[in-house]
């Protein structure tokens, strides 16, 4: 079916590909590849683009930011 994105222009491929398919039922073939793409963009972003969790300064403006 599907193989780990390795590049750029595979992970630019696949969204796309998601995008076709995200509103495909559950239980068909295109509602399967939804969840198998998702998986894969989801590894792929995961390391190429990691979110850094906040020190804890920054985590204390962003609590204050969110209860103003």
């Amino acid at each position: 079916m599907h193989k780990a994105i390795e590049t750029e222009e595979e992970f630019d491929q696949a969204l796309k590909r998601f995008n076709e398919v995200f509103d495909a039922p559950a239980g068909t073939p295109e509602g399967d590849e939804a969840n198998v793409l998702a998986d894969l963009i989801g590894a792929y972003d995961d390391e190429h683009y990691p979110i850094e969790l906040p020190d804890s300064v920054q985590a204390e403006r962003i609590r204050g930011e969110m209860t103003s």
